[in-house]
């Protein structure tokens, strides 16, 4: 069943700052938008404004300093290389169709095999919009049940919702603070139909929100949203004691790490950064090893070099991390297929960066390549994709979802550099980890098909990442849960 559908609208531009995140408040950002024209039921287009609080981002600031002139930096995608990929199988994005037709997604053992085809993704190009803005109306004739509603609430199929909403429950563990605390949202008194749209697509009232437009995407139906609704208004106070503070992101302690990441009797990776020393002496099929070209040892050799990484390679005309350079330099001198995201790859990685330990990272920003790859980089960094039509910026910018909780997982800031430690030991994989398989894993939640690991989209993105690090030692392998 679907809602009825009113009039469409039409804007240039997002209010930027009122309504910048999902919430389920009174409709105060009403008053902004356009007047609206007759129609049945067209979807109306929203562009969004990405202006943002300059006291948030001074980093941003000082990078679009570094760059000349606002105009210069605009994404421009031409004249970009073809590449072919050099990874593993398993991190190529590769979708395969079966006899039967049905398509599957070849990833990592584990991870889902879903293929996410109707959704946009990173690809330079995927020029496919984000979807559509929807302004419904609650249907008639549907009786809500908040006892339905609550269990689509926590559903981990469609959401679940308290990955960012608290919400009472001990069932409710563990719940996240992205989006505004919901215990009492029934107390509020805010109209159904307020509700019902806020849950459809936020995006009518909040044009900024972060918050998927479930019913726009069809995760959920007319009729879940109006159990939903239902299950929200009886939320109310008073909110019960928690029994345990690591239920609500309101008591929970934030994590401080794992130890020293340099010390072998805590950090597993640092024994395999030092067993790729053998392959660093050992000669390839072509007869050379890579000591026979760096020689004075890998310490000596390798210092400094890690701390200009990734950046743009002439030889290849694209952006570069040490990662991807070693799939083509490797091959090349020694004989030996270095391929990203294998054990070869990851260990050759550590090692190589280990030699910079406690050195500042120093990624070039001035050249004209690099501008235009930081310009693709940010613009990717703010690209909706998925079922979620989710970006990057709204997990990780200050003034969205940094530093609170999606569930249990505490959301780390672009602006305090992500990449420093890069590869990590995964504690709670027990393997190594380098920032392309990360950003593969975030594709899954997002609901859209992941690119290769050495890609040239994932590449410029790890670049402008690396920018928020300039000046910051570099310290790896790092330690992650």
């Amino acid at each position: 069943m679907w809602p009825r559908t009113r009039s469409s609208l039409s804007r240039s531009r997002r209010p930027t700052r009122a309504s910048s995140r999902c919430s389920f408040s009174t409709p105060r950002a009403a008053g902004t938008r356009a007047p609206r024209t007759s129609s049945s039921r067209e979807p109306f287009a929203v562009t969004r404004a990405t202006a943002r609080p300059a006291w948030r981002w001074i980093a941003l600031v000082v990078l679009s300093a570094a760059c000349a002139g606002a105009g210069a930096d605009l994404p421009d995608y031409t004249g970009l290389p073809k590449w072919a990929s050099r990874a593993i199988p398993e991190a190529r994005g590769d979708v395969r169709v079966l006899p039967d037709g049905r398509r599957v997604a070849l990833r990592y053992r584990g991870w889902t095999t879903r293929d996410f085809d109707r959704s946009r993704t990173y690809a330079y190009d995927d020029v496919r919009p984000e979807p559509s803005v929807q302004r419904v109306m609650m249907p008639d004739g549907v009786t809500g049940d908040p006892t339905k509603g609550r269990a689509l609430f926590l559903d981990r199929t469609k959401g679940p919702c308290t990955g960012c909403h608290l919400v009472p429950g001990d069932d409710v563990w563990p719940a996240g603070s992205v989006g505004p605390d919901q215990s009492t949202i029934g107390d509020r008194r805010l109209p159904d139909q307020y509700l019902y749209q806020i849950v459809w697509d936020a995006r009518v009232v909040f044009p900024n929100s972060s918050m998927p437009p479930w019913g726009t995407t069809a995760i959920v139906s007319s009729e879940e949203v109006v159990h939903l609704v239902a299950y929200l208004q009886t939320l109310k106070g008073p909110v019960p004691p928690e029994k345990d503070p690591d239920r609500s992101p309101l008591t929970r302690r934030k994590p401080v790490g794992f130890g020293d990441n340099l010390d072998p009797t805590n950090n597993p990776a640092m024994l395999l950064a030092e067993s790729a020393e053998d392959l660093w002496t050992a000669r390839g099929p072509a007869g050379k090893a890579c000591a026979d070209c760096h020689d004075g040892g890998i310490d000596r050799a390798m210092r400094g070099v890690a701390t200009r990484y990734p950046k743009f390679v002439t030889a290849f005309r694209r952006v570069m991390s040490i990662e991807d350079f070693l799939t083509v330099h490797a091959p090349a001198t020694t004989g030996r297929a270095v391929p990203a995201q294998s054990d070869d790859n990851l260990n050759l990685t550590m090692l190589v960066k280990r030699a910079s330990n406690g050195m500042p990272v120093n990624v070039e920003m001035s050249s004209a390549e690099a501008r235009a790859a930081l310009a693709r980089g940010k613009a990717t960094f703010e690209k909706r994709v998925g079922d979620r039509n989710h970006a990057c910026t709204d997990c990780h910018a200050p003034d969205r979802g940094a530093g609170k909780f999606l569930g249990g997982r505490l959301l780390g800031d672009v602006t305090a550099g992500l990449t420093r430690n890069f590869p990590v030991w995964r504690t709670d994989r027990g393997e190594v980890w380098d920032m392309r398989k990360r950003f593969q894993w975030c594709m899954t939640p997002l609901g859209t098909n992941m690119l290769a690991a050495d890609s040239i989209e994932y590449a410029e993105l790890e670049l402008y990442l690396t920018t928020f690090d300039n000046g910051k030692a570099l310290s790896v392998p790092g330690i992650r849960h």
